[in-house]
């Protein structure tokens, strides 16, 4: 039993040394006075520097938070009306057909996806740019934020709600002094992680951004088509690093809700 725990636990290292390897890599060199990736001379934040007096990617850095917020925010909103709506169907095939519909997006490849979206917003009109991303990005998101919320509202004890109304709470009530609270820990899970992904996509984007607009995952592919600069390792390192600070939030608030709850179910 030791020994094959010893093997899963050299196996998970040997996958995590391949998957981060080359993103250090990366890193390391973004760093480098030398200008490319195969001697480094000397540390220097010289790329860096680069970077933040770059106007038009300072203006493509806003571009992208701005997407990416208002898609974790609104996708948040749908995304919980959604596993709202699919918790109370209470037939199971039917449940299980919106479970269906819900994982499409999920499991579908990026390229469909992103050829799907440029397909629709070509026949409805729709000009390429901050609307078109936006929209895509909402949609791709919402079945994230659905799956993050769903398994809170079966965790949730049915007997809760029949307490409310019993005190004479409303529906409203019930949903917004009850429900709600329970499953902040999902919603919050589910906001970061559209978030996350958001910020990260870049197959999707690259269908649907039109001229005078771009996010950052589509400049970095655009500068790195143009040549090596060490610029680009800069601007990788840091929506990495950003990246990771927002992984790292979500689960600090994810352990802080379950202890919370675990501690108002002890009283």
């Amino acid at each position: 039993m030791k020994r094959n725990r010893t093997w899963g636990q050299i196996y998970l290292v040997i996958v995590f040394v391949i998957l981060y390897m080359p993103i250090f890599y990366l890193m390391y060199y973004s760093f480098n006075s030398g200008g490319t990736m195969h001697h480094f001379q000397q540390f220097t934040f010289e790329w860096y520097k680069e970077v933040f007096h770059d106007p038009r990617l300072l203006i493509i850095v806003i571009n992208t938070l701005v997407v990416a917020l208002l898609s974790a925010t609104i996708s948040t909103i749908l995304g919980v009306a959604g596993a709202l709506s699919i918790y109370y169907v209470k037939r199971r095939r039917a449940k299980n057909l919106l479970l269906t519909f819900n994982n499409v997006l999920i499991v579908s490849p990026d390229v469909i996806i992103g050829a799907s979206f440029l397909i629709l917003f070509t026949i409805a009109g729709i000009k390429l740019g901050f609307i078109s991303v936006l929209l895509s990005h909402i949609a791709f998101s919402v079945p994230i934020v659905v799956l993050m919320v769903l398994p809170k509202l079966q965790e949730m004890s049915p007997t809760l709600m029949d307490a409310a109304h019993d005190l004479g709470a409303n529906q409203w009530q019930v949903l917004t002094r009850v429900i709600l609270p329970f499953i902040t820990p999902g919603i919050f899970a589910g906001f970061f992680m559209a978030l996350t992904y958001s910020l990260d996509d870049f197959a999707v984007t690259f269908f649907v951004t039109g001229n005078g607009f771009s996010t950052l995952s589509v400049e970095i592919y655009s500068r790195a088509r143009q040549g090596i600069s060490l610029s680009i390792n800069a601007l990788s390192t840091l929506l990495f690093l950003f990246t990771i600070l927002l992984i790292v939030g979500y689960y600090v608030i994810s352990q802080k809700g379950g202890r919370l709850y675990g501690e108002g179910g002890r009283r």
